[in-house]
């Protein structure tokens, strides 16, 4: 694999390779190891996966991997629209089970419900789930305006006392589910949605952070470059013992 760059910012590790298909391999592999190193301590462990078309390559070569037990894993999701159908291909939930939850055995699969009437109260189930089952490994990937799960940076909080909560989106964020190809214009995505916050997302003892293409590259530079505060959540990784990112030569490019 060509690796094209590689360094350290505080504490957290990066990794450039020239294709995404490469990104996802690599990282897909030291997830994996990772995973078994875990499995063989704990006996079972907690995952929480981001869906987005970027993890398409790494949970491509996850499912790959025929050395994981899956049913020493039960999964969950880090954030979900608020009013979309329960059948909605957008919805975060039927992405993850198409890509990953519905392909391999997990021990339990925990889905935010998006169509939950009372989204306050679906917080409250959901982080009850968590609370009960700590995380130990999560896979996510950095938005545009340097978002992680969905908090975006006039909702982010590096301190926030909830695990998961209610937010309204930015219109960067919801302008990149229409750059992605996941809604047609605009007017289509959701303006709220359920996220686990940012202590929540942090709390795992190891952090694998995928982010491949162009129009992540001003997003990495502020996250490797940048001041660590909230007006680029992804800035939170460089605090973290154990987190990793990987890119492509496009999301790379201004670092």
């Amino acid at each position: 694999m060509a690796v094209i760059k590689q360094g350290k910012v505080d504490k957290l590790d990066y990794i450039a390779f020239e294709t995404r298909t490469e990104m996802g391999e690599y990282a897909a592999k030291e997830a994996a190891d990772e995973i078994k190193r875990q499995i063989d301590k704990k006996g079972e462990i907690n995952m929480i996966f981001a869906a987005a078309p970027s993890q398409n390559d790494f949970l491509a070569s996850l499912i790959a991997d025929k050395t994981i037990d899956w049913s020493k894993i039960h999964a969950f999701h880090m954030d979900e629209y608020i009013g979309l159908p329960a059948d909605a291909p957008q919805g975060f939930g039927n992405f993850l089970k198409n890509a990953i939850f519905g392909r391999v055995p997990f021990a339990s699969v925990n889905y935010i419900d998006c169509t939950a009437s009372d989204p306050e109260a679906e917080c409250e189930r959901y982080a009850a789930l968590l609370n009960e089952h700590k995380c130990d490994v999560i896979i996510m990937g950095i938005g545009e305006n340097g978002h992680i799960a969905f908090n975006d940076p006039h909702v982010a909080d590096f301190n926030d006392k909830k695990t998961v909560k209610v937010v309204s989106l930015d219109q960067t964020c919801r302008m990149q589910q229409v750059n992605d190809g996941c809604f047609e214009k605009l007017e289509d995505v959701p303006e709220y949605a359920l996220t686990l916050t940012i202590p929540t997302l942090v709390a795992p003892e190891s952090i694998f952070c995928i982010v491949p293409a162009k129009t992540k590259a001003n997003a990495v530079k502020r996250t490797i470059t940048g001041e660590i505060n909230e007006e680029c959540p992804a800035t939170a990784l460089r605090l973290h013992s154990n987190a990793k990112l990987y890119l492509d030569k496009d999301s790379a490019a201004l670092i």
